[in-house]
């Protein structure tokens, strides 16, 4: 099967970028030394695992020892949260009193799953933040939830199914001024908005690679040096004794390539980007009855553009978009009436007659104004055919 002539699933996964690619392969082949190796193909694999740790660490503005190689931004949440959470509950001194930790409502499960896992298990308070109708969390709510007992704050950057940016700074001020650690998942920001740990007040936070045109299979858990936590992967004294086991260094060396390309780029491909979803944000709600877009109209990424369609389920539209060349997604909605709606849009107050009819598009450096002529020329008669067909209609 041949690839799709329109590609618009970039917040999913992103192609490897040659320069990622041809940075990567001396490390499959010539330099496939163990990084932790003392003999010579050792020394130029850890050689290269610090080059990509300083320039991680340069792109966020953090200290090389703060960056630790992860599998993917999935286990940096986890090894944040569990890390953090375990920390937090050994201490003898805090053995008897409460705890309490903070998540927003619109997280990525590798979040709010192990949030909720771990208050749980530990039985500790868990408060999950609400968020208005654009998927934002309002920075007023934290200042009334934290407390003097809370552990740690996670509230993510930009959202993968809307597209929402949220205040980072502000909440992660409003988490510093009453000494709680401010952790943010980060995985849909590179290349779209600027991360400086330092000037937006950053504790910890998450990113993975294939997100910004890096391999997949690896990710990044910034740490900051003054947040203490307990590792969640033990057997080695790998990544700063945080977690344990070799290091992939081709996908590092990858992964810190594509980076540094993905920020190099932002100047110019975001506006770019932003003009491409301006014109989407745009030009569905004006030809197509009943669509509306979901997220905030302005406070979201560059490259992402995200509708909900009335009286229609989202799985006929991908359907007949995949037939016609062009890859798009739900998010994470469902696509069909017997399953979940998804939880960010639910706690957005989107019904779930309407998170159905979810639709997301996300741009990325291959799209072109054709791509999107492309798109509106066959969405529009495609959706007007699918709701004579959909029971829903009627």
């Amino acid at each position: 099967m041949s690839n799709p002539s329109v590609y618009l699933d970039h917040s999913a996964t992103t192609p490897v970028s040659p320069k990622a690619l041809e940075a990567m392969l001396p490390y499959f082949s010539e330099i496939y030394g163990n990084a932790s190796g003392i003999y010579s193909q050792g020394r130029k694999a850890k050689h290269a695992l610090e080059g990509a740790r300083h320039t991680v660490a340069d792109i966020l503005n953090a200290k090389p020892p703060e960056i630790v190689f992860t599998s993917c931004g999935s286990e940096s949440d986890n090894m944040v949260l569990r890390g953090v959470v375990w920390q937090t509950l050994q201490r003898k001194t805090n053995r008897d009193k409460s705890h309490h930790l903070i998540v927003s409502a619109i997280e990525h499960k590798a979040v709010i799953d192990t949030a909720r896992q771990l208050a749980d298990f530990f039985s500790f308070d868990l408060t999950i933040l609400p968020v208005d109708g654009s998927g934002r969390v309002d920075p007023d709510d934290l200042r009334v939830a934290i407390r003097p007992d809370t552990m740690l704050v996670s509230v993510m950057a930009a959202n993968n199914e809307i597209g929402t940016l949220q205040p980072i700074i502000e909440l992660a001020a409003i988490s510093r001024e009453q000494g709680v650690p401010f952790h943010t998942d980060a995985v849909q920001a590179p290349g779209h908005i600027s991360l400086d740990v330092q000037a937006q007040g950053i504790d910890s936070l998450a990113l993975s690679g294939h997100k910004f045109y890096g391999p997949k299979g690896v990710g990044v858990a910034y740490i900051r040096s003054a947040l203490s936590l307990i590792a969640a992967q033990t057997g080695g004294g790998h990544e700063g004794k945080h977690r344990a086991g070799t290091e992939n260094v081709a996908g590092i060396v990858g992964l810190a390539t594509a980076l540094r390309e993905a920020e190099d780029l932002r100047p110019s491909e975001a506006p770019r980007l932003r003009a491409l979803r301006d014109r989407l944000l745009q030009a569905i709600p004006a030809l197509i009855p009943g669509a509306r877009i979901s997220g905030h109209p302005t406070e979201r990424l560059p490259h992402h553009a995200s509708f909900l369609f009335k009286g229609i389920e989202i799985q006929g539209i991908l359907m007949g978009l995949d037939m016609a060349g062009i890859a798009a997604s739900s998010g994470s909605a469902c696509t069909s009436a017997a399953q979940a709606p998804s939880s960010v849009l639910t706690a957005m107050g989107v019904s779930a007659a309407d998170a159905v009819g979810h639709l997301r598009l996300t741009l990325g450096r291959s799209t072109t104004d054709a791509d999107i002529d492309h798109l509106l020329e066959t969405l529009s008669p495609l959706v007007t055919r699918l709701r004579k067909l959909s029971p829903t209609t009627h």
